[in-house]
C-alpha cells in the first residue's frame, strides 16, 4: 500500500472518526471487499493504541491483517474504552479463544473482550490493580489477569469477566502464559527472578521455577511444558528454567553484540519465542535493532544468525505454521530464509509497530483455530 500524503491522511482520519460508532467496526471502502473475503482464511489481530494523531479522540483498537493475502489491511476494530483524563491507554495485551468466538485486550485498566463474529464490544470492564499482559485457557474459559506490576493475579470467567479467584503474589504481575494442555498456567513478574507456576484445577501456585538472573521479562515455555526461556533484566540473551526440577539450567549471551541503551522497556533482550516446531530460538536484541536467532536442538541454544529490522524490537511471536516470524517492529520475515518479506501497514500507509499479535483462522465465517501472543513451542 502506498503512503496517503499528509493533507490526505488528516482527511482520511477525520472521515474514519466520523464513522465509527459505539465501538462498532470501522471498515474502509477497500477493506469492506476483503472483510467479505473473510470467511475463509488466516488472519493478524494486531493490538494498538487509538488512531494516529487524534489519541487524544480515539480509543484502542484492533489492527485485521490478511495473512493469506501477502498481510494486507482489512479492517480497523475501535474500542470505546478511555482513560478518566479522556485520553486512551497503552495497550498491555491480546489473547483470542476459537471456542468461544471471542477476542480480549488489555489495556492498563482495563480489559475489552469483543465478538469474533461481529467485532462488536460484549464487555469492557476495569479490575482492582489494572491490568497487564494476561493468559487465557485453551477453551477459552479462564483468564489469568496480572495486576498492573502490583500484587496479584485475578482469576477470571473469560466469557463473562467476572472473577473467580485472585492469587496474591508479590513478584510485580506481569507476564502470564497458559500451557497448551491448559493444566498450568505461568506468572512471572517485573519484581522477582522466581517463576511461578500455576496449577488451574486449584488456581494454587504449586512450583516455583529459579531463581533466574534477575527479573524475569518476557518468557515462553516449550510444548511439553519442561523448559522455560526467560529475558532477564541486563541481559542480552536469554535463561533456560527446568520447570519439572525448578532448576536454572543455562544462561545464554548474545555474541558479537554490546548490550547498549535500549529506549523502551529498559533491558537489552525483552523478547524471546521458539519456533512452533521448537528448532530455533528468537530474542530480541533492542539497542542493536536486531533478532538473534539460536539452534534450539543443542543445549545450551547455539547462535547461528541475526536479522536487522527497523526499529528496537520488544517482542517476537511467529505463525501457527512456522513459516512467519513477527517481531514487535512490524515486519514480516520468512523463518526459513530469514529474510523480511513485507511489513505491517495500517488503512493510511504507516507503519504498525505492536507487541500484542495474534493469529486467528476463519472457516464459513467461524473461528476454527486461535495463536498466541507468545512464541511458544508447539511440540507435545
Amino acid at each position: 500500500m502506498k503512503s496517503i500524503p499528509s493533507q490526505s491522511r488528516r482527511d482520511f482520519l477525520r472521515t474514519a472518526l466520523a464513522a465509527t460508532v459505539c465501538g462498532e467496526s470501522l471498515v474502509t471502502a477497500a477493506g469492506a471487499a476483503t472483510a467479505n473475503r473473510a470467511a475463509n482464511g488466516r488472519f493478524l489481530y494486531v493490538a494498538v493504541p487509538g488512531i494516529r494523531n487524534y489519541l487524544e479522540r480515539g480509543g484502542h483498537g484492533v489492527l485485521v491483517f490478511d495473512i493469506d493475502r501477502g498481510h494486507s489491511f482489512v479492517r480497523r476494530i475501535p474500542a470505546r474504552g478511555l482513560a478518566a483524563d479522556g485520553k486512551p491507554l497503552n495497550v498491555k495485551g491480546v489473547v483470542a479463544a476459537a471456542a468461544t468466538r471471542r477476542l480480549y485486550v488489555s489495556t492498563l485498566q482495563f480489559v475489552t473482550c469483543f465478538d469474533l463474529l461481529t467485532d462488536k464490544i460484549l464487555w469492557e470492564k476495569a479490575y482492582e490493580g489494572g491490568c497487564d499482559r494476561m493468559a487465557l485457557s485453551p477453551d477459552g474459559q479462564v483468564m489469568y489477569l496480572p495486576s498492573l506490576e502490583k500484587d496479584h493475579w485475578h482469576v477470571v470467567n473469560a466469557p463473562t469477566g467476572d472473577i473467580i479467584r485472585r492469587i496474591d503474589i508479590k513478584a510485580g504481575a506481569h507476564n502470564t502464559l497458559y500451557g497448551l494442555d491448559g493444566k498450568h498456567a505461568y506468572l512471572a513478574g517485573l519484581k522477582s527472578p522466581l517463576l511461578r507456576v500455576a496449577d488451574t484445577a486449584t488456581h494454587t501456585i504449586g512450583k516455583e521455577v529459579g531463581p533466574f538472573g534477575s527479573a524475569i521479562r518476557p518468557f515462553t515455555i516449550n510444548g511439553r511444558q519442561t523448559l522455560a526461556f526467560c529475558n532477564v533484566n541486563g541481559l542480552l540473551g536469554f535463561e533456560i528454567g527446568d520447570l519439572v526440577s525448578g532448576k536454572l539450567l543455562h544462561r545464554v549471551e548474545v555474541q558479537g553484540f554490546k548490550p547498549g541503551v535500549p529506549k523502551r522497556h529498559g533491558c537489552p533482550s525483552h523478547g524471546v519465542g521458539l519456533t512452533p516446531d521448537e528448532r530455533e530460538v528468537w530474542v530480541c536484541d533492542a539497542a542493536n535493532q536486531r533478532m538473534h536467532v539460536f539452534d534450539a536442538t543443542v543445549m545450551p541454544p547455539k547462535q547461528i544468525a541475526s536479522i536487522e529490522v527497523r526499529d528496537d524490537p520488544g517482542w517476537i511471536t511467529f505463525s501457527l505454521d512456522g513459516k512467519l516470524a513477527y517481531p514487535s517492529t512490524g515486519e514480516v520475515i520468512d523463518v526459513k530464509t530469514r529474510k523480511i518479506i513485507t511489513a505491517l501497514k495500517d488503512e493510511t500507509g504507516a507503519a504498525v509497530h505492536s507487541e500484542k499479535i495474534v493469529e486467528i483462522h476463519f472457516a464459513n465465517g467461524v473461528p476454527t483455530r486461535h495463536g498466541d501472543q507468545f512464541g511458544i513451542g508447539r511440540v507435545t
